[in-house]
């Protein structure tokens, strides 16, 4: 069964590292990142654009899962609330597949460092580290990627899938 495999975590957590990684390492296989539908100048965070997000979203991960060349698909993406997950599996309803939610943390010191060596701005460190805590009540498979390398990280992800 094809099996939708969806990494999410605050910004700076290496999700995008990691779900590079895993993609590269599973035949089959194909990554969206959920940045790429919010790559617009300006950045307008409201509530049609969000919408507009998920539309894309859910248009994009509807037709890889009905595609036979791919066993899985890769989503990485924020996804701060369990609601928005559950708003984008219910638009997926009546395909066949199976779910893997993963959440990367890691602590707000590796955050903070992190973000820091990628120039983001104090804003957005601040607004990182302030959803931290809001993944911690999540119902997923949770990684912490603190004191760990990407390639241990990856092979975390990779027995969850090969476990479910």
């Amino acid at each position: 069964m094809k099996k939708l495999i969806i990494i999410s975590g605050t910004m700076g957590v290496g999700k995008t590292t990691v779900s590079k990684e895993v993609h590269k390492s599973l035949d089959r296989s194909v990554w969206l990142d959920g940045d790429w539908c919010w790559m617009m100048n300006p950045w307008v965070f409201s509530e049609e654009n969000i919408q507009m997000v998920i539309d894309n979203m859910t248009y994009m991960l509807r037709n890889y899962l009905t595609n036979s060349t791919f066993d899985y698909v890769i989503l990485s993406w924020v996804l701060h609330k369990e609601e928005i997950r559950d708003e984008l599996l219910d638009r997926l309803s009546g395909l066949e597949f199976q779910v893997e939610t993963i959440t990367l943390t890691c602590s707000e010191t590796a955050l903070r460092k992190r973000m820091e060596q990628d120039q983001r701005t104090e804003e957005e460190i601040k607004r990182s580290i302030d959803r931290l805590q809001g993944y911690k009540n999540m119902q997923t498979n949770r990684i912490d990627t603190s004191n760990v390398t990407m390639n241990q990280v990856v092979e975390q992800v990779r027995h969850i899938i090969r476990s479910s």
